[in-house]
């Protein structure tokens, strides 16, 4: 099922930083995902590149009947047309030193048959010889897959105008699910952030889901997941209404940027070895479940399909071409995603001056997970951003939090009225009067005051950045939120897009430090980190000590697994010589969360 041509993808980060990264290397054949959350920046960013590449624009007001829906299907339609222009007036380029098309093909993985071929057509003398091969590969040129991205849960109730209450299909993550369906892109959505079965019981009423005559699906799915058992019980809940699962994306749960989806302490190479050890499940499963449902609705299952199998697909913390083959060869791993890096890639993603210049000057004590998120999930943050700083200004206040202009977020519900975001100074006054009022000691009153006030708009703050990047506000007096990985560490400057993906094929000296520990050895401190903010949290009851003595058994075993690639040969680029030192290392800091664990092992033979 695999048709890019490119070994690696740019995932969604946050709302705004990849709203058009399609629209800047979708041409170059490099695919990428894009946030639907925000329906009112899509319509600004729809306006500002209908007026650029001179498509007509006409307004879809926020008032109008399924506007949600309408505005993003608009501005998927307006960036497939913008791409396949793009893609189509570079395929006529020549083959010169200065083109895009020779940057295109340069671009490629070494080891691609297509870059193969073109390097044949660049050496040819005969001209006639050069021109029908050019011809020939130019035939077989692809535009990068122009992907979305929906957060499942985040799926608000919508009312009227008249403040009645709208049918369930109007919710906020069904209505963008609806502007993907109804687009004219052949690509793929990605759902993320847990499982909402109402949502994807919603898909079945959209046939560009299901298989055609050809075998072929115009839209796919991908499920963001965080172990085998999540990924085989979405899969069967899929399967049963006759729809495949394209690509399983697993992402690291700490060592990536955004909301971060902690496991129970099962790290990353744990996760992959049980997805290589069970992939065969996946279609053993699920496609009896798939051709069942074909054959009770009266429909043929195309013959071309039968022994398609789902993509897996990794992401976080990714920051060496050593690394990404490590969990290519390793893992069998189909495309890995590198996020955080083209952050600092202007031709790939749309971040404003100001947060650029923060971004390349960051360095691991300006990265951290916090509680910013109004959601109530670890959020990466950047410090001193604008939206920090504006945050912290607003909670000196009488009035603390925002008026919340988008309300995307608005999802808990109220006694006297529509649901409100955490992060909205409505809510905020309410629960500040309530700990106010209350026989709480006065210290344990400014801990809950303080732990609300920090609490971040993020529908506003994380769509700022790229407004601000097209000039489309005044980005001065709007508070920007970042999100980067803990990778951001490691890249210090500026890249152009050639750079950056010469990089991640280790094709030019690596643009970070050999100093810089193995993803793995990362991910694990960042594990040991989270445990000791649980365990010092913890109220001693037996449930949590359950919770916490497991998290801590498998980062345990993990760091067991992790330590046997201490003795394999490394990729050019991979720091596994980095590994039993660290490892070590914070294992001397489980012994100091828990000076009790008398059993925990030492690794004495390394």
């Amino acid at each position: 099922m695999q048709d890019t041509i490119h070994q690696f993808h740019i995932p969604v980060m946050g709302l705004g930083f990849t709203i058009d990264t399609p629209i800047r290397v979708a041409h170059f054949g490099i695919s990428s995902v894009m946030s639907i959350v925000d329906d009112v920046l899509i319509e600004k960013i729809r306006k500002y590149y209908s007026e650029k590449f001179n498509v007509p624009y006409f307004e879809i007001k926020r008032k109008e009947e399924d506007s949600r829906a309408k505005r993003i299907t608009a501005y998927l339609n307006l960036v497939n047309q913008i791409v396949h222009d793009k893609f189509e007036a570079l395929k006529s380029e020549p083959f010169l030193p200065d083109t895009d098309k020779t940057k295109y093909f340069e671009m490629l993985p070494d080891n691609s048959k297509l870059k193969s071929s073109y390097k044949k057509m660049i050496q040819l003398k005969d001209n006639v010889e050069r021109m029908v091969l050019a011809e020939k590969i130019t035939k077989l040129m692809k535009p990068g897959s122009i992907d979305v991205n929906i957060m499942s849960k985040v799926d608000k109730q919508n009312y009227s105008i008249n403040g009645e209450k709208l049918g369930d299909e109007f919710s906020d993550a069904k209505a963008a699910l609806r502007g993907y369906a109804k687009s004219d892109l052949n690509s793929s959505i990605v759902f993320s952030a847990g499982f909402n079965r109402s949502l994807i019981s919603y898909i079945s009423q959209f046939s560009d889901f299901y298989r055609d005559k050809s075998g072929e699906l115009k839209k796919k799915i991908i499920i963001k997941v965080s172990d085998f058992r999540s990924a085989l019980i979405q899969g069967k809940f899929l399967a049963a209404k006759g729809l495949e699962v394209s690509e399983f994306r697993i992402e690291s749960g700490l060592n990536c940027g955004g909301h971060a989806f902690a496991s129970q302490g099962l790290l990353l190479p744990s996760l992959l070895r049980e997805f290589k050890e069970k992939k065969d499940q996946l279609a053993t499963q699920l496609q009896p479940l798939i051709l069942s449902f074909y054959k009770n609705a009266g429909l043929d299952y195309p013959e071309s399909a039968i022994d398609s199998q789902p993509l897996i697909t990794v992401q976080g913390g990714i920051g060496t071409n050593g690394e990404a083959r490590r969990l290519q060869d390793e893992y069998g791993c189909d495309s890995i995603g590198w996020g955080t890096p083209f952050l600092l890639v202007p031709e790939a993603t749309c971040v404003d001056k100001g947060t650029l210049e923060l971004l390349i000057k960051a360095k691991k004590d300006d990265q951290y997970l916090s509680e910013a998120s109004p959601l109530g999930i670890p959020f990466n943050n950047l410090r001193m951003t604008s939206s920090e700083l504006w945050t912290k200004e607003r909670a000196e206040t009488t009035k603390p939090g925002s008026t919340c202009p988008k309300g995307f977020l608005k999802l808990y519900p109220q006694k006297d009225g529509e649901a409100l975001c955490v992060a909205s100074n409505n809510l905020l006054a309410k629960k500040i009067k309530d700990i106010t009022e209350s026989n709480k000691s006065e210290l344990e009153k400014v801990k809950e005051i303080d732990a609300l006030s920090i609490k971040v708009c993020l529908c506003e703050h994380l769509s700022n950045g790229a407004l601000k990047a097209l000039n489309i506000i005044n980005g001065e007096v709007a508070p920007k939120a970042v999100c980067p990985g803990p990778n951001i560490a490691w890249f210090d400057r500026e890249y152009s897009l050639k750079e950056m993906i010469d990089h991640i094929y280790g094709r030019r000296e690596s643009l970070v430090s050999f100093e810089r520990p193995h993803m793995f050895c990362q991910e694990v401190e960042l594990y040991v980190d989270y445990l000791e903010r649980l365990v010092a949290k913890t109220d001693k009851s037996e449930t949590e000590k359950i919770y916490n003595s497991t998290f801590r058994d498998n980062l345990e075993d993990g760091m067991d697994y992790i330590l046997t690639f201490a003795d394999k040969i490394p990729f050019e680029g991979e720091n596994l010589g980095s590994i039993i030192p660290f490892i070590l290392k914070q294992r001397e800091r489980l012994r100091e969360i828990y000076p009790e664990w008398k059993e925990i092992k030492t690794a004495a033979v390394y």
